[in-house]
């Protein structure tokens, strides 16, 4: 079983700067694909980025946020990172972090970290 943990959340200013931590513990990190999610409430669940095994590489990021989101991953501190810059308000988001081993099987996912984005 593989648990996963989100951090990071929080209250920024729109323009700002936020950095949000995915850990997981369960299985070897560095086989885990990890990708986070947003949902807005009462909206669907909308995939934001996600990072495969192959580090940097293997990095995409969904176009809507693309140029003010990046992701990575610290296999040694088992933990993936997505850093959002120039955050634009749109009230408050809960993000969401999935883990799947890379050769398939089911999907684990985080409680969530909630983010409010203020004018």
């Amino acid at each position: 079983q593989v648990q996963v943990v989100e951090s990071g959340g929080g209250l920024v200013q729109a323009g700002g700067s936020l950095r949000l931590s995915c850990s997981a513990s369960g299985s070897t990190f560095s086989s885990l694909t990890v990708a986070w999610y947003r949902q807005v409430p009462g909206k669907e669940r909308e995939w934001v980025a996600g990072i495969g095994i192959g580090g940097a590489g293997s990095a995409k990021i969904a176009d809507p946020v693309l140029g003010r989101i990046t992701i990575s991953r610290d296999n040694r501190k088992n933990t993936v990172y997505l850093q959002m810059n120039s955050l634009k308000v749109e009230g408050t988001d809960v993000y969401y972090c999935k883990g799947r081993h890379f050769a398939g099987g089911s999907d684990y996912w985080g409680q969530g970290t909630q983010v409010t984005v203020s004018s």
